[in-house]
């Protein structure tokens, strides 16, 4: 739940689509918290590991769901060898060494979760852990950091204002035809026009607006079909098992994304 980013290892690879690394990294040294939305597979979280490696933070990251509670944001008494001890969680961990903390896709998060991240991000910048009775000073290097898809959120999965409005924001979008092309080359060491074609493809698909589909095709699984093209699959069954299926369970609907794929690979 909270895997730490490995310094010593070089950044991963991210595309710049805008000026959103200047703006991260303007956010980080005037103590701003960030929101990011955008579309599923669009980088949000890579643009994060990113930006961690290029600050030289520890990150924290967690994946939001329904359960989620503060207890498990801030932490918990355990008990082992017969005594009670103290359990940071993520967010406190985050705070103590100074790092990055990233809660994915906030919006599953229970709204009462989400109210704790207040006294962070706002000019307090502090962390009040009720159990303990501790109230930890947010240091210079701590940022909080969150994101969701503005296409899941409905009345009853979404931010409440007061606390969307503690955030400075950056909304991501898919990338443009050509920079795609170079994320997917670069990312699978794939043969231009192979590459090509799949974000041909891709956007294809993203102009269909007859098909009743929740979300449009991401760039990661573009991707994905370029990895197995690169692992020896055709490019039909490639598309098939790492854009189509994903995309959907009726069988109808797939049927006729791959007869997109078939136009798209001349079969």
């Amino acid at each position: 739940m909270t895997p730490v980013a490995n310094l010593s290892q070089t950044a991963p690879f991210y595309q710049p689509i805008g000026h959103e690394i200047a703006l991260f990294e303007y956010a980080y040294h005037k103590q701003l918290p960030l929101l990011i939305k955008g579309p599923t597979g669009c980088g949000k979280t890579r643009f994060v590991t990113h930006m961690a490696h290029r600050l030289g933070r520890p990150l924290f990251t967690v994946a939001c769901h329904d359960d989620l509670t503060a207890t498990d944001l801030i932490g918990r008494h355990l008990i082992g060898d017969g005594t009670t001890f103290w359990n940071d969680g993520p967010l406190t961990q985050a705070v103590r060494q100074g790092g990055i903390c990233y809660l994915d896709e906030v919006v599953e998060a229970r709204k009462d979760t989400t109210v704790a991240l207040h006294p962070l991000a706002d000019h307090r910048r502090i962390l009040p852990i009720e159990r303990t009775g501790e109230t930890l000073p947010a240091p210079p290097e701590f940022m909080l950091v969150v994101s969701y898809n503005p296409g899941y959120q409905n009345l009853m999965k979404g931010l409440k204002p007061s606390t969307r409005q503690r955030f400075v924001a950056l909304r991501f979008a898919l990338a443009p035809p050509e920079l795609e092309v170079k994320i997917v080359i670069k990312e699978t060491n794939i043969d231009p026009q192979i590459a090509r074609r799949l974000v041909n493809l891709g956007n294809a698909l993203r102009a269909l607006k007859n098909h009743d589909l929740e979300e449009e095709v991401s760039t990661r699984l573009l991707v994905y079909a370029a990895r197995l093209i690169q692992g020896g699959f055709e490019a039909i069954d490639a598309c098939r098992a790492a854009v189509a299926e994903p995309l959907s369970d009726d069988p109808d609907t797939v049927a006729a994304l791959m007869e997109v794929v078939g136009a798209a690979f001349g079969q």
